[in-house]
């Protein structure tokens, strides 16, 4: 039964699956595509709100290092993922990746962990793009009841109608086609690159030198707690954070994480790329570099028009804007902040559902959901029940607390990446590999120690909550994927029936 469980996926088989005309997705994104998808969902609620958050409690005007000390963290998971991504071409990313490299059950994981991270993310961002809206509408003099605005706070029966709304809406998208969902990102993007560059150029003139004494504020630190809220590492070995000072900055380093949650999502498109071994590094690596370069203009220019002690912490660019008396500038921000989230929504739902289609088209997942649109090519099935199921948890359920989730599965998520890319090196040397992550085995370990560092930084409820979505993920794959599996079964997509030699790789060719 061991062996079973860490059986690998033949390369030559994932890629040889992506061409059987029931489960082939079509080819339609460019390296443009790629990088506009990925700066869409990176540019978020980071870059509108945690600014504010990180540089007044953490870490001062060094925000911007703090950007700089995640932006590494994220680079070094991003070379590891596009070695794959490039090498790889299949749906799925680091369900797929690690499928081929570690087994069968790690990848079960892996791909368990990426669909909670995909669904909360789509969920939470959804509330939060309802808040802004709401925002806008109120200024308007329109206000929609209370039972249809927010589960907070309403008497009763509480639903979060647009949050609901606006998930639906995207699911039509992404069930009518890859090339719409990329020109409408295209249209959002642009509309939210144009308010953060607003911020940039028009925020420098604001700018007051005062403002970044001193730098690097001197070190407070903080008092500690011994409950579930207090970081893993503090428990483990009784290490207590620091605010402001250089720990400061890797303090805030673990929260603005959030800002770069997102470039991975670009590795689920491979498959529907028309030159993967090209463009996917391309997608991933310049959606990175663009978005670090902004988010570090973005906190210089905000620290320096405000004292970080008087930033706010729900709209800090807004609100800057309001402080040096130019109330116009933080009315567009907030209809660009809101603008922005739709592109964050609908790329983290495609994310979700190819994941989800590439575990089904294993047999990990019913096989009902790996057939794609005879019009369209697109998982429509999977696509359509978890936009349902997404609208739903978005429309009834309050999520703040459970939105550290989605880091935790992120960073959980490089870790594995770069593990196998490592392993894979070592079993199958013989691959062609488009791009190639530098300095192997360095890059990548030092991928993992810099994931589990912040991992280590997140609450231990985060953690339990964690491992109890990892359970039922157990118990899924022991009573359904594991004996449904193609790899159990030897089955091929090709031929509908065994397949000697494709399934279950064996020795250097798995």
């Amino acid at each position: 039964m061991g062996s079973a469980l860490f059986r690998t996926k033949n390369i030559e088989q994932s890629i040889e699956d992506t061409e059987a005309p029931e489960h082939a997705l079509k080819k339609s994104l460019s390296a443009l595509d790629l990088t506009v998808f990925g700066v869409g969902v990176i540019i978020g609620t980071g870059i509108f709100v945690l600014t504010g958050k990180v540089a007044k409690e953490n870490a001062g005007p060094a925000v911007a290092l703090a950007f700089v000390a995640a932006g590494v963290v994220c680079a070094l998971a991003a070379l590891c993922y596009a070695e794959f991504a490039s090498t790889v071409p299949v749906a799925g990313s680091a369900y797929t990746f690690s499928y081929a490299s570690l087994g069968e059950l790690p990848a079960w994981i892996i791909g368990w962990d990426l669909v909670l991270e995909f669904a909360l993310g789509t969920a939470v961002v959804a509330v939060g793009w309802s808040g802004y809206i709401r925002s806008l509408l109120d200024n308007a003099g329109w206000h929609l009841p209370d039972y249809l605005s927010s589960r907070e706070g309403a008497s009763g029966f509480g639903f979060d109608i647009l949050a609901a709304a606006l998930v639906l809406v995207l699911t039509c998208i992404l069930v009518v086609g890859m090339k719409l969902s990329a020109r409408v990102t295209s249209i959002v993007v642009a509309i939210k690159v144009f308010v953060v560059l607003l911020v940039i150029v028009a925020g420098s003139f604001f700018i007051t030198s005062s403002n970044y004494k001193p730098f690097v504020p001197p070190t407070q630190p903080q008092p500690a707690e011994g409950s579930l809220h207090a970081p893993l590492i503090q428990l483990l070995f009784g290490w207590a954070p620091a605010n402001y000072g250089v720990m400061g900055i890797f303090t805030a380093a673990s929260v603005v994480f959030f800002a770069f949650i997102g470039f991975d999502i670009v590795a689920t498109a491979a498959e529907e790329t028309r030159n993967p071994q090209r463009d996917m590094p391309r997608g991933i690596l310049g959606s990175l570099l663009i978005c670090t370069v902004l988010y570090v203009a973005v906190s210089v220019v905000v620290t320096g028009m405000q004292h970080y002690k008087s930033l706010s912490v729900d709209a800090p660019l807004a609100d800057a804007f309001k402080a040096v008396g130019h109330p116009f500038y933080a009315g567009v921000i907030s209809f660009g902040a809101a603008i922005g989230l739709t592109s964050v929504c609908m790329i983290l739902l495609l994310g979700q559902t190819r994941v989800f289609f590439a575990m089904s088209r294993d047999g990990l997942l019913p096989r009902f959901f790996s057939r794609v649109h005879p019009r369209f090519r697109t998982p429509h099935r999977p696509t359509i029940l978890l936009g349902v199921i997404i609208a739903i948890i978005a429309g009834f359920t309050s999520l703040s607390e459970l939105a550290e989730l989605v880091n935790i599965g992120t960073l959980f998520a490089f870790i594995v990446v770069a593990v196998s890319v490592i392993i894979l090196r070592r079993t199958r040397p013989d691959l062609h590999r488009a791009f190639r992550t530098p300095w192997v085995p360095v890059v990548p370990v030092l991928s993992v120690c810099a994931s589990l560092w912040l991992m280590l930084n997140l609450p231990a409820e985060t953690w339990l909550r964690f491992a109890v979505w990892m359970v039922i993920g157990f118990v899924v794959y022991f009573f359904y994927g594991r004996t449904h599996s193609r790899l159990a079964r030897g089955e091929s997509l090709g031929s509908g029936g065994a397949s000697a030699g494709t399934g279950a790789g064996a020795g250097p060719a798995s």
